[in-house]
């Protein structure tokens, strides 16, 4: 046999107790070149730089998603 809980927990235990599990909102960061949102420390999705550099190049990226289309 499994063992059992001696007495029911009350229901401020058990919401204190997963009080550490609630999410939170993602922040979001301004891109420097374009004024977008985007997430902080990761390519901006919109124009494709990082820090100021080009690292996706969204030119070719669009065309190619126009062309399989």
């Amino acid at each position: 046999m499994t063992p059992l809980p001696k007495r029911k927990l009350s229901k401020g235990a058990r919401n204190r107790r997963r009080s550490h599990l609630a999410l939170s909102a993602r922040s979001l960061a301004i891109c420097p070149s374009c004024k977008s949102a985007m997430r902080p420390h990761h390519v901006c999705p919109e124009c494709g730089k990082y820090r100021g550099v080009e690292v996706i190049d969204m030119e070719a990226k669009t065309t190619k998603t126009k062309t399989e289309k």
